[in-house]
């Protein structure tokens, strides 16, 4: 199944397909910026029942000439993918007769690493053909944490916070971010959803995602797009749910020490730190439950099966 944020990571290519030339610089090579740019079909699939579909196509219509742009996500290192994208350059090249390029975005070092290498497709004596992606992955692109820099070019801060979205720099970049949608107008709100969605979809399920959503709470609440809108709901529901959760915690610890008093069972200050700071449901209930017989403290945190501790 394709993630959202494998989604993301090839989308803003569409969204901005400028954005090629200006990080293809990142990564050494100059590509002029395109002129037009035509976004294809990405249908390769055979008269065969073999259906094959590149990510992103894109023509790029620039004043040294034109190439087609294929974008694709890759999330984790596959033997089998180098042989899909020769199939996918050799295909546009045959279809469109344009010179065609592959770049490969890969949000984390290690697959980055992979796609980098030059892949050999033949007899180790005569490789008949030779792919060489272009690579993006975090160490391509800046960190930008300044929300003037951020402004300049919006695509290019989504793309480092998604590719950056486990690193500790994600923070920065996405107060940065926010703090640029901000200053966009009235009249570009639609653009800005855009920008939100495409934000939302490269964080994926980490951390930097439940921080995107307070963004989307706090310092854009005026945006109205439905993407904005959602992002905020699913924001305060996860808020409210936690903060739920949090209470019923608290209150589970406290009605251990209570009937552990009421029984006259002596706790230790440490153990007292120790139960109100539980944050795990289930062990709280297993104290509660083992706090109706227990004789000492001990007793309450003894092993379940006698391999480890209780919590």
């Amino acid at each position: 199944m394709v993630s959202s944020s494998h989604e993301a990571l090839h989308r803003i290519f569409q969204q901005e397909p400028g954005l090629f030339a200006r990080v293809a610089r990142n990564l050494g090579v100059a590509f002029p910026p395109p002129v037009s740019a035509t976004e294809l079909s990405t249908d390769l699939t055979e008269t065969r029942p073999l259906e094959r579909r590149v990510d992103t196509l894109l023509r790029m219509d620039t004043e040294d000439g034109s190439f087609v742009l294929a974008v694709e996500s890759q999330s984790k290192p596959s033997p089998h993918k180098p042989a899909s994208w020769a199939y996918y350059l050799s295909h546009v090249y045959a279809k469109y007769s344009v010179p065609p390029v592959l770049l490969v975005v890969c949000p984390d070092r290690k697959t980055a690493a992979w796609a980098a290498q030059q892949f050999d497709i033949g007899p180790r004596q005569w490789p008949s053909l030779t792919l060489r992606p272009l690579v993006l992955g975090p160490s391509d692109l800046p960190v930008i944490d300044s929300p003037d820099e951020a402004a300049r070019d919006i695509p290019l801060t989504i793309l480092s916070a998604a590719l950056h979205r486990c690193e500790p720099e994600a923070d920065a970049i996405l107060n940065a971010l926010a703090k640029a949608l901000k200053g966009l107008s009235a009249d570009d709100e639609n653009t800005a959803g855009t920008f939100i969605e495409l934000m939302e979809q490269g964080l994926g399920t980490t951390q930097a995602a439940d921080l995107w959503r307070h963004l989307m709470a706090v310092d854009l609440s005026f945006f109205q797009s439905q993407t904005a809108q959602q992002l905020r709901a699913e924001g305060e529901a996860r808020g409210e749910a936690r903060g739920e959760a949090k209470g019923e915690m608290k209150g589970q610890a406290k009605a251990v020490l209570v009937l552990l008093g009421h029984r006259g069972v002596e706790i230790g200050e440490e153990d007292r730190e120790r139960i109100l700071g539980c944050g795990d449901p289930e062990v709280l209930d297993v104290w509660l439950k083992r706090a109706l017989t227990a004789r000492t403290a001990a007793e309450v945190f003894a092993p379940a099966d006698g391999t480890g501790t209780a919590d």
